[in-house]
């Protein structure tokens, strides 16, 4: 007989995409009611609030957790220092390869050369390197990881296996997104949602989660939360907009996590089994 997942796991789970999109909705909403820019006050506010969704509804799940004196869900991967810790900088150096890779795969199909003008640019609007870097890997990798990953993840491990359990968050967090599109200045604004730019960037959150997934299971939400910032950063720094290179760099991703989950083997894919103990046991 299969085991089946407690109540209280399915109902934490529950319970975190419940707080993690109405926490992020509701302040995307308002942020869009306000209009302006995503960098004006007071839009700014409910804006940089709304990307901290998943982590608030980290937080609310372990709180409960707390409170009712449940363990922790037997997929959760902690990161250990002796043998794990290796991975983070060989996934961090990964993720920004994945993004270079399919920018000079376009730039050789007609794209633009690859260039940091962009980049530069943008370091240079936020004040240089050190807040360029602080706010790539606050917004996004830090406000995100310990919800999806740390939280999310490995309650759906429970019942799925890696691949399932990433393609059902990645859809979710696919549809979280959905507001960024209609908040003017925003990286999927200029997209907009109707569009080849804005269909890719939507279907790129399946390999990230993929990856991102991979990399949890790897060194835990530290290897996470590398990966995302790798990507995010890489991607900010090209200044990406062309669909050719959204496109290349989506199927790069998708190679390579394919590679990386055929290497690995998931030792936990199968449910568990509950078995009766041996009859000498039984009657002890």
């Amino acid at each position: 007989m299969t085991a089946t997942p407690p109540a209280g796991q399915k109902s934490g789970l529950a319970l975190f995409f419940t707080v993690t999109f109405a926490t992020t909705w509701a302040f995307w909403l308002t942020a869009i009611a306000l209009g302006g820019s995503p960098m004006s006050f007071p839009t700014v506010i409910p804006y940089l609030l709304g990307g901290f969704g998943p982590v608030i509804g980290a937080i609310v799940i372990r709180a409960r957790r707390a409170r009712l004196r449940q363990s922790v869900p037997a997929h959760t991967v902690r990161l250990r220092l002796s043998t794990r810790l290796f991975w983070v900088p060989l996934l961090l150096v990964m993720a920004p390869a994945t993004v270079l890779a399919g920018a000079l795969l376009a730039h050789l199909l007609g794209d633009p050369a690859v260039s940091l003008t962009a980049g530069q640019s943008l370091i240079a609007t936020m004040g240089g390197p050190v807040p360029f870097v602080v706010s790539m890997l606050v917004a996004g990798p830090l406000a995100e990881e310990p919800g999806w990953r740390g939280t999310a993840y490995p309650r759906l491990r429970a019942s799925l296996n890696r691949v399932q359990a990433s393609l059902v968050l990645g859809a979710v967090w696919a549809i979280w997104h959905l507001p960024l599109f209609f908040i003017s200045g925003t990286v999927q604004s200029n997209f907009g949602l109707i569009s080849w730019s804005g269909l890719l960037f939507t279907l790129s959150v399946i390999p990230m989660a993929l990856l991102t997934g991979y990399a949890y299971e790897r060194a835990g939400v530290v290897a996470s939360i590398a990966v995302h910032f790798g990507v995010n950063a890489t991607m900010a720094l090209l200044g990406v907009s062309s669909p050719l290179t959204q496109a290349l760099i989506l199927a790069v991703q998708s190679i390579v996590v394919i590679a990386l989950l055929a290497w690995q083997r998931d030792s936990r894919a199968e449910p568990r089994v509950h078995t009766a103990p041996p009859l000498h046991q039984a009657i002890k």
